[in-house]
């Protein structure tokens, strides 16, 4: 193992954790009381939607005609149901005329028309027997959801001889933040002790098993505070609960699987437990705080996009990885500084070992066992290093292949459950009702126009093809709205290929296109032109990130470049699964036929940063290592050895997590879920267990090498594991890496 001084200054950093350890706990006890304070309720403050560009025409358009023409929009639907009589029924007419002028003076609601007063077809159902009253709820999202929970139970369920259901986008958005909302609390009942066991299982010590926990707890109240304060300034979604969960939770065991460990390394090895902490916070804490800037960097990309659905991806990624590497660095020395040997009291372990202590010498006996169990392993793969390359390499791009005939759509009803109520009555509407209600297309003109030319432009619209019936225009002063009811699916590609010829249509005035196919085509083209830039700051910062922990030049492209590869199957599999619908009767969910447009975005920035929170811990063993002995195919099997079953398991716990989250019932929240699950485990188990050490096998010492310019940039400002000792003490646990050396050259088998 490494060596690093500890009889001098232990540095800023560690003096501040060391010299009062029980004030710093009280100080992050007030703290945290606090944040559960300033976040209680924040779930009710998000918002549900978030997907389209609010700088859009579709936004544009949208905004206008709910202010001129409120009732040209609809966002609540009252399905009646004549209860097996037509919906011309005296009975049922008569009823459904009471519940029109009823929900016309409900307080918010605005622009009530139903199937009975307009004899519109699109409102009535082929068969006769349903039909639909439909009405506009004024304000934002949470002001909507709030009318809709006041007047909903007062019109769902029987009345007389008909009866009503609840839908439109109104009732999607309010069922899908419901959902969530109590999807959440049981993955958190469900991950919290499962992973309680899983830590007890890799530290043996419940003392040291209940530390992530801890952290994880504060970064999770933490961020809940922040959102809650966001809201006060901007929209923020609610799936931004989940990855608050699952990140908190997971990048908290993270650091302190690694802090931890490294304390007890280095007491194992005779250092006082104020040595220890000061050797563990000069090199895990250094990586610790290295990592979760790299893990930052990758969600801070999702601020360039306009979507405030991923903008809060952002928000919520960014402030729990920093809580969570500042509890890390911060509460969890401090608390070690107190227990000292103490942390591997409770070894629930030792109760399955005979005449074998739960201290120092167990920790050394089971790092043992693990370290050669990981040497040979990483001696086999260096071994055969271009079949492993090469093979790896072949499987994860054959793995990938699916998500060449990805296409994007949008979040609809369908991402709920099947029982729930507003999926029900958008489904009924989608099969039975002609025209696809409220799925057309809204076109606002603007400016002075005579019938004549309104006539002519409709005319026009009327002979593109693709549609099925234009209704309209509805004139108010200056403005006028057209619906265009498209032929086919309210969003297909047909549908968006309509869009685009929509807006090319000459006119005498001002034309805006509005609807769901048009909020898909800009969120889409928003997606499009920011990518690059995302992507750009992506790549970039980790280059750099990289170049100053490691000083070499390859070693940051092979990470950019392994890490893109450790997506992969991900990326694969969100599309064979939920695309193409795969395994959805297994996984209890509705597939669409398409993937929300901004998903691959999330999904990627979030995996990215993880499997770059791996490879830091990784490559900062096998540098300080590199640097220790300067031989680099030792220092590469002694990081595999070190962190590879610390990483396994980490990735274990963090992808139990993420599938908590991924048994939700809402479809974006289940496959983000189980899709960075998956990636999680590929990157520990298939990337960094065999891709990463034959690639670096087959660059040998090139590895390591910068331009001379470069390497005195490294020496001015690169980060070091601290102050590395070229001589190893022949303690024990010397003794004992030289052993595994020894092992891990001689031949398997």
């Amino acid at each position: 193992m490494s060596v690093v001084n500890s009889g001098p200054r232990l540095g800023r950093w560690t003096r501040l954790a060391t010299a009062r350890p029980r004030l710093s706990l009280l100080l992050a006890l007030v703290v945290t009381a606090l944040a559960v304070f300033a976040g209680s309720g924040a779930a009710d403050r998000l918002s549900s939607g978030g997907w389209d560009d609010p700088g859009s025409q579709s936004s544009y358009a949208a905004k206008a005609l709910d202010r001129e023409f409120p009732g040209a929009r609809p966002n609540l639907l009252l399905l009646v149901d004549g209860r097996g009589k037509g919906v011309d029924d005296p009975a049922v007419a008569g009823e459904a005329a009471r519940l029109v002028k009823r929900l016309s003076a409900e307080e918010g609601v605005t622009g009530v028309g139903s199937y009975w007063q307009s004899k519109s077809p699109s409102l009535r159902s082929q068969d006769g027997r349903e039909a639909l009253i439909a009405a506009r709820i004024e304000g934002d999202e949470k002001e909507a959801g709030e009318v809709l929970e006041r007047i909903a139970p007062g019109y769902r369920g029987a009345h007389g001889p008909v009866e009503v259901s609840i839908g439109g986008p109104v009732a999607v958005m309010h069922d899908m933040q419901t959902i969530i909302q109590e999807d959440l609390l049981r993955a958190e009942m469900i991950a919290l002790p499962v992973t309680l066991v899983l830590l007890v299982m890799v530290f043996g010590s419940a003392v040291a098993a209940m530390l992530p926990l801890v952290i994880g707890v504060v970064a999770i109240l933490g961020t809940n505070a922040i959102l809650n304060g966001l809201t006060a300034f901007t929209d923020v979604s609610v799936f931004a609960l989940n990855l608050t969960t699952a990140l908190g939770l997971g990048l908290a065991i993270d650091y302190a699987l690694f802090i931890v460990r490294r304390f007890r390394e280095e007491l194992a090895a005779g250092a006082s437990p104020r040595q220890a902490v000061g050797i563990t916070l000069r090199t895990a804490g250094r990586t610790v705080l290295f990592s979760a800037l790299t893990v930052a960097v990758s969600l801070s990309a999702m601020l360039v996009f306009p979507q405030y659905f991923l903008r809060s991806f952002a928000y919520a990624g960014i402030a729990v990885v920093l809580l969570a590497a500042t509890a890390a660095l911060i509460l969890l020395p401090a608390a070690l500084m107190l227990l000292g040997d103490r942390v591997n009291a409770l070894d629930l372990r030792a109760l399955l070992r005979s005449r074998r202590s739960a201290g120092a010498a167990a920790t050394r006996s089971e790092d043992s066992v693990e370290g050669t169990r990981w040497g040979r392993a990483v001696s086999l793969v260096m071994r055969r290093a271009p079949v492993f390359a090469v093979f790896t390499t072949a499987v994860l791009v054959l793995l990938g292949l699916p998500f060449l005939g990805v296409r994007f759509g949008p979040a609809d009803d369908r991402q709920l459950p099947p029982g729930a109520e507003s999926h029900v009555v958008q489904e009924h509407i989608r099969e039975g009702f002609p025209g696809s209600p409220g799925g057309g297309l809204e076109v606002l003109a603007e400016g002075a126009a005579t019938p004549a030319q309104y006539a002519e432009y409709r005319s026009r619209i009327e002979g593109l093809s693709g549609v099925l019936r234009v209704d309209g225009p509805l004139v108010s002063g200056t403005s006028a709205t057209f619906t265009v009811l498209p032929e086919e699916k309210a969003v297909g590609e047909e549908t968006q290929q309509l869009v685009r010829e929509v807006r090319e249509q000459p006119a005498p005035f001002k034309t805006s296109v509005a609807g769901a196919a048009a909020m898909l085509v800009d969120s889409k083209a928003a997606i499009g032109d920011r990518l690059p830039w995302a992507a750009a700051i992506i790549v970039v910062v980790t280059l750099l990130l990289v170049f100053l922990l490691t000083g070499s030049v390859l070693i940051p492209l092979q990470a950019v470049v392994l890490n893109g590869l450790s997506l992969t199957a991900m990326f694969g599999a969100v599309v064979w699964i939920f695309q193409e619908g795969h395994l959805s009767g297994l996984l209890a969910f509705t597939s669409t036929g398409d993937i929300e447009a901004t998903l691959p975005v999330l999904m990627f920035c979030v995996a990215f940063g993880l499997s770059m929170d791996y490879g830091v811990f990784l490559l900062s063993r096998i540098k300080e290592e590199y640097d220790r002995t300067g031989d680099h195919e030792h220092a590469v099997a002694y990081g595999l050895r070190r962190t590879g079953g610390l990483i396994t398991a980490a990735a274990v716990i963090l992808a139990v997590v993420m599938v908590a989250i991924g048994a939700s019932r809402v479809t974006n929240a289940k496959m983000l879920g189980l899709g960075i699950a998956l990636a999680v485990l590929m990157d520990a188990a298939v990337v960094r267990s065999l891709l990463v050490p034959s690639v670096m096998k087959l660059t040998g010492r090139a590895t390591w090498w910068a331009p001379t310019p470069l390497r005195a940039l490294y020496r001015r400002f690169g980060i070091s594991e601290g102050e590395i000792s070229h001589t190893p003490l022949r303690t024990e646990a010397a003794v004992e890496e030289k052993e595994l050396d020894d092992r891990d050259r001689a031949p398997v088998g």
